[in-house]
């Protein structure tokens, strides 16, 4: 089976049967050990930390090549199984819809509380006063760049790469969350991983607004003239495409653990309600079509 056909079977299981719930996922292991060797390796002089951030980074690329090409050999016979039963644990297709319809039902019922709660699950803002504009904006700019770090850079690698670089790409996404942050405890120790996640999601950025803008009809202008505009390299390109699709507005000033946060304003228009929301997420599933289209033409041609 060649990784294009791989990808296109890790696809279809994952979307149609999702992670299983109360499962303990392979991530709590990789966010594990991320945090015993941040425990050893990030002390002392700036130059230190920098080392034992590129250390870390080293090991964790290793570790998941291994268990990748590892998995990779039971592959013969029924052993196919297994390794696309591995690889549906590096995408988030089902589990991205999932969790942003849940905000949807019941925003679209005018439960605010409840939407509150839902999208307090999938974004990192804070969300106690949030109305609905502020939860619909929220919840789409969630779902537009985890279309990216989720399921288009995870396909990418996989298809690229197999298991090994599905696992590899996971493990530095993992890394970046955990420990690629600019504050004091992490801004030298974490500064390997979070240039290797900008690396990693360089191209399916890139591809994620494409998609997204095929399968909302639209948004190539909006997605070209603002994705610059974002605080990322890579997530302005689907959160823009998908603010262009939708013909709204998302981005700006929020609030982090009580503290305001200025982020550039991506697209025009209104502010989403939960009618975009449900719109945002049709182009979503459109999206994932898309690129299972693309994935299977590359199967048939190898």
């Amino acid at each position: 089976m060649n990784h294009a056909a791989l990808l296109l079977a890790v696809l279809i299981v994952e979307a149609a049967v999702g992670y299983p719930r109360g499962w303990p996922h392979p991530v709590m292991a990789v966010g594990a050990l991320i945090a015993a060797v941040e425990r050893r390796w990030n002390r002392g002089s700036a130059m230190r930390q920098r080392a034992g951030g590129v250390a870390l980074l080293l090991l964790l690329i290793g570790v998941a090549v291994a268990v990748g090409l590892a998995i990779e050999r039971l592959g013969v016979g029924w052993g196919w199984v297994i390794v696309v039963a591995a690889g549906t644990t590096g995408l988030a297709q089902r589990s991205l819809h999932d969790h942003v319809r849940a905000v949807l039902v019941p925003l679209a019922a005018g439960d605010l509380p409840a939407a509150r709660g839902a999208v307090a699950m999938i974004v990192g803002r804070d969300t106690d006063a949030l109305d609905e504009q502020g939860i619909a904006t929220a919840a789409i700019e969630s779902l537009a760049e985890s279309f990216c770090d989720g399921v288009v850079a995870p396909a990418f690698w996989l298809l690229l790469g197999g298991l090994p670089g599905l696992f590899a790409a996971k493990a530095i996404n993992t890394a970046d969350s955990m420990v690629g942050h600019r504050t004091p405890q992490f801004v030298w120790f974490g500064w390997a991983s979070a240039r290797a996640d900008d690396v990693v999601n360089w191209v399916p950025g890139r591809i994620a607004g494409a998609l997204i803008c095929l399968a909302g009809r639209g948004g190539w202008r909006t997605m070209l003239r603002d994705a610059a505009r974002h605080s990322s390299p890579n997530g302005g390109w689907p959160e823009a495409a998908m603010a262009g699709a939708i013909g709204r507005r998302l981005g700006g000033a929020v609030r982090y653990d009580g503290v305001p946060a200025a982020r550039a304003v991506l697209g025009e228009g209104m502010l989403p309600r939960a009618a975009d929301l449900a719109r945002a997420l049709s182009v979503y599933r459109g999206a994932c079509l898309l690129m299972w289209i693309v994935v299977g033409a590359c199967a048939w041609a190898l």
